[in-house]
């Protein structure tokens, strides 16, 4: 799978919003938002282009962008979850970012076993979690209710899950629709999530819309 090798913080820069790509550092001072809430490149600061951005295909466009980088999801996949979402039940827009919720990196994230989006997605690349009590390195795998996500026994006495064992008491709280065993380093689904339940600053009717034009 294709993946961004250079500066994650110029995507927040170009959404002009935290994004949360690296961990603990977006809430410092080093956040690069704090540093230069501008656009990156030569034209960013000076404010050029601003014009071209404020048309509705432009709106829709950013908003898409925001939620792929937000998940880390490419192109290609971005819109077979898109086409998945138009087939169910339901609004489509919600469908499909519950669809992008239930990814197992992002579940690993909410359950707060990582700081981020991108350290989840190494996390199960490096067989560290089981679902069900089978290894699992797929990060794309969509969880149902029900699932159980835990850390694998060969990974329980590698360094990091021994300190993130006695830290998971100052993560943040996990959402509604997982339950997570900190002790044991496991969660479950719950259900899924709705969107209530999901603390995204999405607009998904602007990828809605955006898809809509090109169909």
């Amino acid at each position: 799978m294709a993946r961004m090798i250079g500066p994650v913080c110029k995507l927040c820069r170009r959404e002009g919003e935290k994004l949360f790509l690296k961990g603990s550092r977006c809430v410092s001072p080093k956040c690069a938002i704090e540093k230069r809430a501008y656009a990156p490149g030569q034209h960013g600061q000076s404010g050029q282009f601003k014009r071209s951005r404020s048309s509705d295909y432009s709106v829709q466009l950013r908003e898409k962008q925001k939620a792929r980088r937000i998940y880390g999801v490419l192109e290609k996949q971005f819109r077979r979850y898109f086409t998945l979402a138009q087939r169910s039940k339901g609004l489509t827009g919600a469908t499909l970012l519950m669809i992008l919720e239930t990814r197992l990196d992002n579940v690993v994230y909410r359950m707060g076993l990582a700081e981020s989006r991108p350290q989840a997605r190494q996390l199960v690349q490096h067989g560290h979690l089981d679902v069900n009590g089978v290894r699992t390195d797929t990060p794309a795998k969509l969880l149902k209710a029900g699932d159980v996500v835990s850390l694998h026994p060969s990974s329980r006495d590698t360094a990091y899950f021994k300190t993130l064992a006695k830290d998971m008491e100052n993560r943040p709280a996990s959402p509604q629709w997982l339950s997570v065993d900190p002790v044991g380093l496991s969660g479950r689904v719950l259900h899924l999530p709705s969107r209530e339940e999901l603390d995204l600053s999405l607009n998904e009717q602007l990828i809605v819309e955006y898809y809509s034009r090109r169909l």
